[in-house]
């Protein structure tokens, strides 16, 4: 059996177990792992380099950031600010999804949500609301916002890289003309009719949360509360101004939770319990399968049946339609970042085929690679809330599904009218 084929088993095991549930989600991303290995798919190397992978890295560290600013009690007094402006459930899933969006457009998305998803569930522990119903939101806002600039996802730069060689560029915010649509229409629909579909789970002290939101936390000390806002607000202009300092995401996170632990703002033993280990489990596992995908060829293998079925001149909506739908289904089980790096190669040469203006094939790859919205393995944000949120594989799938739908009918809408395939 080839490599190629054993990993399509192998990803179609994942997402039988991935929509069942019927073993927890980190243990399948596990066997999934050492399955890819025992089978000789990978070495050792390459299936378990996900765990030492920098998001697992950020992941990590803005736990600790975060369960500082969580244990302070510091999340929950910013939490009563903002519930003063924003009384009702609904207004608080907008005024998140706003802020999240426009600062994932110019920061990473994945550090945008990392830094504020405690601040998110200190809402949610003071005004009463459930956590559940924020976090999913914030992450959604995340992923849309990261269409917002050049530097909003790994994956716009990734087709930048390839246009240039035909000395052809997006601009800054050119992204935005697709993005920020998608991204107002999706808060709107959140704010009426997806408002119903929010999963609404009671996340208990007993339960995988790594977060208390029980505490009394009138005896913390003021300046360990300032300490823990202090060293987070730094850490995220660390993030903010990552291309300036020359310091990768994961590291400032790293400095962030070493500074907190050696003031005393959180014990090590409180900095240990609040790292969410189904979230490592879950996401460095799977980046194996990530990694198979794009080794074996089963990935472009996958694209290229689906791409070679449109024949040899296919309508160019119908095409632009077909890429953004495959990058769309193919991101929602590999990363973003993967999506994009392994169809903006095919896309490109098929475009060129067809005479056809690259510029518009890529856009609708990267704005279908960032639609991850219907699994918790699409994105590293999406993975990060599992546990505090108290969420199920199917959450995504109900809450997820239909911004699908929302970013596929935007974007047909107007890539046509910003991209024409063949521009006079």
């Amino acid at each position: 059996m080839s490599p190629a084929t054993i990993t399509l088993l192998f990803l179609a095991f994942a997402v039988v177990m991935f929509v069942t549930e019927k073993i927890p989600l980190g243990l399948t991303s596990m066997i999934v792992c050492v399955g890819l290995c025992v089978t000789k798919v990978l070495d050792v190397k390459t299936a378990f380099a996900g765990f030492i992978d920098s998001n697992v890295i950020l992941f990590v560290a803005m736990f600790i950031v975060g369960g500082a600013f969580f244990e302070t009690g510091m999340a929950n007094e910013i939490g009563g600010i903002v519930t003063k402006f924003a009384k009702t459930e609904r207004s608080l899933i907008v005024a998140i999804m706003v802020i999240v969006g426009l600062m994932s457009g110019v920061l990473s998305n994945t550090g945008t949500a990392a830094v504020l998803i405690p601040v998110v569930i200190g809402i949610a522990a003071k005004s009463g609301f459930k956590r559940s119903r924020l976090l999913m939101p914030l992450v959604f806002a995340a992923a849309m916002g990261g269409n917002l600039s050049l530097i909003g996802a790994p994956g716009n730069m990734i087709a930048q890289s390839a246009l240039e060689p035909l000395g052809m560029k997006f601009g800054f915010f050119e992204y935005a003309i697709v993005g920020l649509p998608i991204l107002a229409v999706g808060i709107l629909f959140y704010a009426t009719i997806g408002f119903r579909l929010l999963p609404n789970h009671n996340v208990t002290d007993d339960s995988d949360s790594v977060f208390d939101n029980q505490r009394d936390f009138s005896d913390v000390p003021k300046w360990k509360k300032t300490l823990s806002l202090v060293i987070l607000i730094a850490t995220l202009a660390a993030m903010v101004f990552e291309d300036q300092i020359g310091i990768k995401l994961c590291v400032s996170g790293c400095v962030g939770a070493i500074l907190l632990i050696l003031t005393g703002v959180i014990s090590e033993k409180e900095a240990l319990k609040s790292i969410d280990l189904k979230t490592i489990f879950l996401f460095g596992g799977t980046l194996s399968l990530a990694a198979a995908l794009q080794d074996t060829g089963a990935g472009e293998m996958i694209a290229g049946k689906v791409i070679g079925a449109l024949g040899d001149n296919p309508s160019p909506l119908l095409f632009t339609f077909v890429v953004f739908i495959l990058c769309c289904v193919m991101t929602n089980f590999m990363s973003n970042t993967a999506t994009t790096a392994l169809m903006a190669p095919i896309c490109l040469s098929i475009a060129q085929g067809m005479g056809a203006d690259p510029r518009a094939v890529l856009m609708a790859c990267v704005i279908g690679g960032s639609c991850a919205y219907a699994t918790p393995i699409g994105m590293p944000a999406n993975t990060m809330v599992v546990g505090a949120g108290g969420y199920k594989f199917m959450d995504y799938v109900k809450s997820g599904f239909p911004l699908i739908i929302i970013a596929t009918i935007v974007s047909m809408i107007i890539l046509p009218i910003a991209f024409p395939f063949y521009p006079a």
